[in-house]
């Protein structure tokens, strides 16, 4: 009886984790793929390794680009929001269309991402600071203090959850850009 149920704790703790796998690869093969503007953040961290911690221009959205009027003073934190974003004009990467404190479908060119609301030191008036979960990008040791522009490719599923497909340096893969130069 023993030997059945450590089987079957070990077979249901096996299947949470290759179940959790399995959804983050498939929204990097099946999800939807956007291009973000990163804004520069200080990416060091002794305790969890190297790592690059990127803010988007996407991370401040503007109040007056919800559906409904939003309650005066900030919102909550690990408020749920909403966040469409299109395709800009004038370059490839993608800028908050609209955003609903409410799931809503997004119209032909947007696609929405889910977003938690976050206080921020550097939060402009006038703004709902949320994070999407694309904060983080861990990197190879050594490589985490990256030098140029940073873009970000995502993959956004249905649901509205987005991860990193890739990071780039000035246009370069990450991993590519930030290889030290052979001698």
């Amino acid at each position: 009886m023993k030997t059945k149920l450590l089987i079957l704790v070990l077979a249901l703790q096996c299947a949470w984790i290759l179940g959790t796998a399995a959804m983050q690869e498939r929204i990097l093969h099946q999800g939807q793929i956007i291009l973000l503007e990163t804004q520069p953040v200080d990416p060091h961290d002794l305790l969890r390794g190297d790592y690059v911690r990127l803010n988007y221009a996407i991370s401040d959205v503007p109040r007056e680009l919800f559906f409904a009027p939003l309650p005066a003073g900030e919102l909550p934190a690990g408020q749920t929001v909403f966040v469409a974003v299109a395709p800009a004009v004038t370059n490839q990467f993608y800028h908050v269309a609209r955003a609903s404190l409410e799931k809503f479908s997004p119209a032909a060119d947007e696609v929405v991402l889910r977003a938690t609301t976050t206080p921020s030191w550097r939060n402009r008036a006038g703004t709902v600071h949320v994070e999407y979960g694309l904060e983080q990008y861990f990197v190879a040791e050594g490589t985490g203090n990256p030098h140029g522009k940073l873009t970000v490719q995502a993959a956004v599923d249905k649901s509205g959850t987005a991860r990193i497909k890739e990071v780039f340096v000035d246009g370069q893969p990450y991993a590519k850009a930030m290889k030290p130069a052979a001698h």
